[in-house]
Parts: C-alpha cells; structure tokens; sequence
C-alpha cells in the first residue's frame, strides 16, 4: 500500500481543520481588535524616572494580542507588549495606543471609536515606535490575515506545490509586491505625519520578526496549514516588506530596527518553547501567526539596543 496516498487525504482534512480553526480565531482576534476607545489610549503609562516621552503606534505587531495581561480588549493590547518592555526597562511615560488592524490609515483617522494614533503625539514627545505597514498590503484591501487566511484555505487543493503563490501572480505580476509599493508612500506620509507633530522624537520604524523558516522549508500541518512551496514565497513577501520599510525608514529621517534576523530560528515552525511566533493555531497565548511573549522580549531588546545607539534629537 502506498502510504502517501493513505496520510494525504488526512492530512487535507487536517488542514481544512486548521483553516476553519484558523478563521474563527482570526475572526474573534478581529472582534476583540475593534473598535478601540481612545480612553485608553494611555492605560499602559509607566512613570518615568529619565523623564522620556514614549509614543508607541501601530498594529498587532506592537500592541501583543492574546499575550496576558491583555489591558485593552478593544485593541487587543498587552502590558508585556515590547511597549510596555521597553518602557518599564528605561522608565520612560509610555502611551501606546498600538492596535490590532491597525493601518496607516489609522495614523490620522479613527478606527472604529478609536480616535487616530497621531493625536498621541505632540512637541513634548521624545520617543516614537511605529509598527506599520503589513495592514495595507492584504487581499482587496484587507489586513494581514486576509492573506493567512487566504493562504491556508488554498493549501489543501495543492499540497507540495504553491497554490497562495499562484493566487497571487494569477494577474501575471505579483499582487503583494505590488501592494508593498503602494504602500511604501502612505508609510512615507506616516513618517512625515511624525515628525510634524513631534519634531523633537527621535523615530523607529520596527521591522516585522521571522515568521517563516529563513531557509524555505516547511512544517505543513493542522497548525500550520501552508503547502510546501507557499513558505518560501511567504519568507519573501515579509522580506520585500521589511526591505520597503528600510528605504523608507532612511528617506523619512527615521531609524529602521531589524526584528527579523534576531528572530530567525524562532519561526512558527519550531516547537513550543522555542518558537517566538504562533503558528495559525497557537498552542500559546498569542495570535495566530502572531509573536508570542518570547517573541514581544526578543523585539524589545532588539528596540533597546537600537535605541540606546542613537543619540537624542532633543536640546537641553
């Protein structure tokens, strides 16, 4: 008998699975992320002993869903986000009105009753952290999960080949590259919005972490419902990300913090306790294809390091 063909219809159906699984996390991740009230705005505040004014902006990369102490449901904010680390590491006055779903969009208008991130920011803000940019390059518009999801519910129909890949190159270029470009301006916008409103911050655009195995293998399974050639692809799409936010980090007179390299070997594919991002069905509190505590330490000191190596804008 062959084996192959008796593990690979139940190895499809432990995919459907997943993927079904998949959307019911994703879509209570969402209902949790809106609408934020901007009351909390600065419920992780963290007296500062330096005298530092932190801004924290951005999406669920930032703001640490799932993880506990979950201290804004409507945001799906954590106060063991790489925020509050950071924060309570230097003593700085955090305001962190990160939030899941955010885009750049969210920058100078509201989401749901969350009123826009930039009305953190003002002349006495020191410090910026800005988490953007995976929420503008989704599926019609939509978010990051629009292409997890996406991506795991087209696995099953082709297994080893790339069948996300194929979707998305369908039109003969590749859509998320190009949704990557067109989102290189609005984040170039963003930064300009920052230093606006903050003229004295020093401003760190934070890179997204390693989600995917680095060297392009795959881990398909119930938790992880990828076929085994959309890995690479789904490597080289945050990569062509991270790359786009390092040019603009440069143009916009701000520091780009890589968060990948220190997080290669910690992908969703590794087991628990060594991983640092969640696979698409966590078996930790996280969300799916989300960094896990590990993950948000791992960042922060990332954050810290850069930081600590750049020079305040401010006189006196």
């Amino acid at each position: 008998m062959d084996n192959n063909k008796t593990r690979r219809p139940l190895l499809r159906r432990s995919l459907a699975l997943g993927a079904a699984t998949l959307g019911s996390a994703l879509a209570l991740t969402a209902a949790v992320a809106a609408p934020a009230s901007a009351g909390t705005a600065g419920s992780a505040g963290v007296s500062g002993r330096h005298g530092t004014d932190y801004v924290a902006l951005g999406d669920s990369l930032a703001s640490g869903p799932g993880i506990p102490t979950q201290v804004d449901a409507n945001c799906a904010r954590s106060n063991s986000n790489y925020p509050s680390l950071i924060a309570a590491a230097s003593g700085a006055r955090l305001t962190d009105v990160s939030c899941s779903g955010a885009s750049t969009v969210n920058m100078t208008a509201p989401q749901g009753t969350a009123a826009p991130q930039f009305d953190a920011l003002n002349r006495d803000t020191d410090l910026v952290t800005l988490s953007i940019g995976v929420n503008n390059i989704g599926v019609d518009g939509a978010g990051f999960t629009s292409i997890i999801t996406t991506c795991a519910q087209l696995s099953a129909s082709d297994l080893a080949g790339g069948p996300c890949r194929d979707f998305f190159n369908s039109t003969g270029s590749d859509l998320l590259r190009t949704n990557i470009a067109n989102a290189a301006p609005k984040v170039a916008a963003t930064l300009a919005g920052i230093h606006q409103r903050a003229p004295h911050a020093r401003v760190f655009v934070i890179g997204y972490p390693d989600l995917f195995p680095d060297d392009g293998s795959s881990c398909t399974s119930a938790a992880v419902p990828f076929a085994a050639g959309d890995f690479a692809y789904l490597r080289d799409s945050e990569k062509a990300l991270n790359s786009m936010l390092v040019r603009q980090a440069a143009l916009g007179g701000a520091r780009y913090v890589d968060t990948y390299k220190p997080t290669v070997g910690h992908d969703m594919c590794e087991p628990a306790g060594e991983r640092w991002i969640e696979p698409v069905v966590p078996t930790t509190a996280a969300a799916p294809a989300h960094p896990n505590a590990l993950g948000h330490q791992a960042m922060a000191g990332a954050i810290e390091r850069s930081i600590r190596g750049c020079a305040p804008r401010r006189n006196g």
